[in-house]
């Protein structure tokens, strides 16, 4: 197929990655967004942001929900995603940690829960359901929250008659993967947060989210066909690119399950 730009128009499914952590997954004719970061190349201090995104907020069209790992590190929320999330998105599906500070449209779950999201093409509802992620290594430091890193929210969602898809947020553990797929063993593709990112202040500089063979290993625990994989280029802190997360996949004997293409171009459609 020959490779699809993402723009306003809506698809039943489709994945494409914009740039980042920064997905746009069309679901029921649903159109929703991850972790936007919609700034021009910039310096934040202890990472920087290395590339525009290869569409812009505008580009995109009406978004019905932005689904947000994270709002405290500008790698999954930075000043422009920030301002178009809050002002533009009628709804932003988080953790609790970023719902109150976000304030309205912000939606927080606790690791769980669901909320429920009309679809576009009027055939029914998507149960949108967050789901548990560790912020780097499992002996990490916490936060004030008790989280490592910081509390980030992972996603499913579901829905009659469309794949079920997993967005991993910024988990770097195989250990809530697996209950992950204990309570969804129907998912079918899955979102992954690569790149494997470091600060050399954070966790004696251990990886942050999904190295390339942790996510070839999540795959196969989910048991997942189709792969996405985003926050992997266009920002300082990666460690690996990817070609890593190739290799890897190919070691574990399942490169045929990784489905990623450009930013800016949809993945599946």
């Amino acid at each position: 197929m020959d490779a699809v730009p993402i723009d306003p128009t809506r698809h039943t499914f489709a994945v494409g990655v914009v740039g980042g952590p920064t997905v746009v997954i069309d679901y029921g004719g649903t159109r929703f967004v991850t972790d936007p970061t919609f700034d021009e190349p910039r310096d934040f201090g202890n990472m920087a942001k290395l590339e525009p995104p290869a569409v812009p907020a505008a580009g995109l069209g009406p978004v019905d929900a932005v689904l947000l790992s994270h709002d405290d590190h500008h790698d999954n929320l930075d000043v422009a995603g920030r301002q178009w999330a809050t002002t533009a998105v009628p709804l932003i599906v988080t953790g609790p940690g970023a719902a109150t500070r976000l304030g309205a449209p912000a939606l927080g779950l606790p690791t769980w829960d669901s909320t429920e999201v009309a679809r576009a093409d009027g055939a029914g509802r998507i149960t949108v359901t967050a789901a548990p992620a560790v912020h780097g290594p499992l002996d990490g430091t916490r936060d004030a929250s008790g989280h490592v890193n910081a509390e980030v929210t992972g996603f499913v969602l579901r829905a009659a008659g469309l794949p079920t898809v997993y967005v991993s947020g910024d988990n770097a553990s195989l250990a809530p993967v697996v209950e992950i797929a204990r309570r969804f063993p129907d998912i079918d593709v899955a979102v992954l947060f690569a790149g494997a990112s470091r600060l050399p202040t954070k966790n004696q500089g251990r990886p942050l989210t999904l190295t390339g063979p942790r996510a070839a290993d999540v795959a196969a625990a989910l048991g997942v066909s189709r792969v996405v994989i985003a926050h992997i280029a266009g920002w300082s802190i990666y460690s690996e690119d990817f070609s890593d997360v190739r290799t890897a996949f190919d070691e574990a004997g399942i490169a045929d399950r990784i489905v990623s293409s450009g930013a800016g171009f949809w993945s599946l459609l």
